[in-house]
C-alpha cells in the first residue's frame, strides 16, 4: 500500500518511477491482496510506472524509497545490491513491526536500535533518511487530506540527503514549518517507537486518517 501510494504520487509529479520486486513475472500475476486486482491491472492505470527487479530498480534510481515490510527491509535492500545503493539517498519509510505473536505487533529492534540505523550500518556508503513512517500512506503523499497543520519528521546523518528529501516532501505538499528534523539517524528510534501508540490511536478513532501536530 505504501509503495503504491509513493510510486503513484512521484509519477504524478513527473518523476520516473521503478517499483522493485523479487520476481517481475510473479508480481505481475498475483493479486495485490486477496480478492483485489493484479499488479498488472494496477500498473495499466498508472501509466509511466514500471516494474523491475530490486537490483535493476536500484541501479537506475537516483533516490531509493524503502517501502517494504520492516522485517524484510534488509533482505530487500541486500537484493538491490550494495554497489547499486552506494552514494544514494535511501528514504526509509518502513517500521520494524513484528507480527509473530499476532496483533498488536511489537517492535524489533527497539529502544537501543532502530531499523533506520540497521539500514545505515548495513549500507555505510548510502545516505539513509527516515521519514513518513508515522502516518498512513494516503497522508504521506497528500497532507492536505487532514485539516489544519500536522507534522512530518526526518532523521539522518547526512544534511544534504535530508535537504533532498525535504524537497520531495515539499512536492508532496508538506510545508517547511511542519517538517521537523530530529537529528541523526539514531533519532529514528523515536519515530519507530511511536508506532505502538499510532496503532492504538487507530483502534480508538476507527480511522487511519490522522496525524500528530507539534505545537510550540
Amino acid at each position: 500500500m505504501v509503495g503504491k501510494a509513493i510510486a503513484f504520487r512521484l509519477n504524478e509529479l513527473g518523476h520516473h518511477v521503478l517499483l522493485g520486486t523479487r520476481s517481475v513475472q510473479e508480481t505481475l500475476e498475483k493479486p495485490l491482496k486477496a480478492g483485489q486486482e493484479s499488479m498488472a491491472s494496477w500498473l495499466a492505470t498508472a501509466t509511466g510506472i514500471q516494474l523491475a527487479t530490486f537490483e535493476n530498480a536500484a541501479a537506475e534510481a537516483e533516490i531509493v524509497f524503502n517501502c517494504t515490510s520492516g522485517q524484510a527491509s534488509l533482505a530487500a535492500l541486500q537484493a538491490a545490491g550494495t554497489k547499486n545503493l552506494a552514494g544514494k539517498v535511501i528514504v526509509d519509510i518502513a517500521n520494524p513491526l513484528d507480527f509473530s505473536k499476532g496483533m498488536p505487533p511489537t517492535l524489533n529492534p527497539v529502544n537501543d536500535d532502530s531499523l533506520g540505523e540497521q539500514i545505515q550500518r548495513a549500507f555505510p556508503e548510502s545516505r539513509v533518511v527516515k521519514t513518513l513512517n508515522t502516518m498512513t500512506a494516503t497522508v504521506m503523499v497528500n497532507p492536505t487530506l487532514l485539516r489544519g497543520p500536522h507534522t512530518v519528521f526526518l532523521s539522518g546523518n547526512d544534511t544534504s540527503a535530508k535537504e533532498k528529501v525535504k524537497e520531495l516532501l515539499s512536492q508532496f505538499g508538506w510545508k517547511a514549518e511542519n517538517t521537523l528534523d530530529l537529528g541523526d539517524i539514531t533519532t529514528a528510534r523515536g519515530t519507530e517507537m511511536f508506532l505502538p501508540l499510532w496503532i492504538r490511536m487507530w483502534g480508538a478513532l476507527g480511522t487511519a486518517q490522522m496525524n500528530i501536530h507539534i505545537q510550540r
